[in-house]
């Protein structure tokens, strides 16, 4: 067994996966899942797991060379915007719905319990050198 980390097996997999470039989103429980990207599905509840509690543990694992978000998190969720820029930086910004469609291009999707509005991102990996 593992002393710590990813525990859950399929994201240890997802994030193992991950080549340079590659992206991975971390949404709220109510971002559309885009049909036939991956999706690991971590909500247990409303607020469990926060989004919080998975991007800090994807961002200790993950070298991540960009982020994105929509731009309305700026005005509708400080909080989220927050946490991102200090895990992995300054992000991105696109609108909600271009947000939705680069979802889409992603290796997978990680779905938390998070129910605020705007708490999501993409990710893309970096390489460690």
């Amino acid at each position: 067994m593992l002393r710590g980390g990813v525990l859950n097996a399929q994201l240890a997999r997802v994030l193992a996966e991950l080549g340079h470039t590659r992206t991975i989103v971390v949404g709220d429980c109510g971002l559309p899942r885009p049909p036939g990207v991956e999706t690991v599905d971590l909500a247990v509840t409303l607020g469990v797991p926060t989004f919080a509690q998975v991007l800090t543990v994807i961002a200790r694992e993950l070298v991540v060379e960009a982020a994105t978000m929509a731009t309305e998190v700026q005005q509708a969720n400080p909080g989220a915007l927050g946490l991102v820029r200090s895990l992995v930086g300054e992000p991105a910004f696109v609108p909600h719905e271009e947000f939705k469609a680069a979802c889409a291009d992603a290796h997978a999707f990680v779905r938390t319990g998070e129910a605020s509005p705007y708490a999501n991102v993409i990710l893309r990996s970096g390489v460690p050198f």
